[in-house]
């Protein structure tokens, strides 16, 4: 097959059947779907087995014996489909359900900008809220100089973002991956478990001279955080306050940590007061420590070759898109108003 779809799965039986059912109907079937189970304990694998029963060439199943996270997860299922020949690996949360023509439109999107010879290495696609699809959950991931990962259009009109462009980042959520590309970049960072590895691949990515795109025609509509159990919780803050930590130790050399150090804290600062007055300061707190620990044992980006105009043309992106992310915020305030 041509495209491995990699599901990972812990604890969403409920989940499933939805998810499959779109799969089962989209427009071309030269996909494998592997899922990768984290140790679940309600019904995941007999509802997984009986997919497999249906169509035992098509899917496939990797049992864990221990929740190991959606970044070994996720390797797991890149290897799997390296191993077995296939071209890209569309990594798709079990929380979701995909338009007919999903599959088939990131892959032809992926081949149409691959035969014009650019250096492609994910596609994010257009993510929309499961409970309202005229909302927007993520049109491709951005980073800002203040350290901040944000999701473009969330919560903003699906009209609007019916343009392909280059983004940061693709959410791993429902992307499309190049599996000749990983072999540059590595696999995701298993360290992080989970939160913000798939914006520290393609940060690796953008480093190496790929382009990551968003393909507006690739729509799926998206639960959210609907294996850790909402937006914020106690584990999903403190996670997240680490990986920040390591994705900006990882990713910007040294002079760039200079720099930047000034917007660095200002935006954990920031970060600190809003996550206090939600009531999970101390979790944050607690994740900003363990990050700045931890950090050492992380392994950086390959600094070596890259050319300086890079850098610069990095460091003007994360500085405007302080202002995207500003703008975002006012839009999504206004809406509540």
């Amino acid at each position: 097959m041509k495209t491995t779809i990699v599901i990972p799965n812990y604890n969403g039986a409920h989940f499933l059947e939805k998810c499959m059912l779109a799969l089962e109907n989209q427009s071309k079937h030269d996909f494998s779907i592997l899922f990768v189970d984290n140790d679940s304990k309600d019904e995941s694998i007999k509802s997984i087995k009986s997919y497999m029963e249906k169509e035992p060439e098509r899917v496939f199943l990797i049992e864990n014996e221990e929740n190991y996270g959606f970044a070994k997860a996720v390797n797991q299922g890149i290897l799997f489909a390296k191993e077995a020949g296939a071209r890209y690996a569309l990594l798709l949360n079990n929380d979701t359900e995909v338009d007919p023509f999903f599959v088939e439109k990131l892959v032809e999107f992926m081949e149409e900008r691959e035969a014009r010879g650019e250096k492609i290495f994910a596609l994010s696609s257009k993510m929309v809220k499961m409970h309202d699809p005229r909302l927007m959950d993520d049109a491709g991931d951005e980073l800002c100089v203040l350290g901040f990962p944000f999701q473009r259009g969330l919560e903003d009109s699906e009209k609007n973002w019916n343009t392909p462009e280059e983004v940061f980042s693709a959410c791993a959520g429902a992307a499309l991956y190049s599996i000749d590309a990983l072999e540059k970049t590595g696999l995701f960072d298993e360290k992080h478990f989970a939160y913000l590895e798939d914006v520290d691949i393609s940060f690796r990515a953008e480093l190496y001279g790929y382009s990551i795109y968003y393909c507006p025609s690739a729509i799926c509509k998206h639960v959210g955080s609907g294996t850790s159990g909402g937006k914020y919780s106690d584990f999903k803050v403190e996670l997240s306050a680490r990986n920040s930590i390591f994705l900006l130790y990882k990713n910007f050399p040294f002079f760039l940590k200079i720099v930047n150090f000034l917007p660095f804290l200002l935006g954990f600062l920031i970060k600190a007061f809003y996550f206090q007055k939600k009531g999970y300061g101390k979790a944050y707190r607690k994740g900003i420590l363990r990050g700045l620990k931890e950090r050492k044992g992380m392994k950086k980006a390959d600094f070596r070759g890259i050319p300086l105009t890079r850098y610069i043309a990095l460091e003007w992106r994360l500085l405007k898109n302080c202002f995207v992310y500003l703008s975002e915020r006012k839009r999504r305030k206004e809406l509540r108003l």
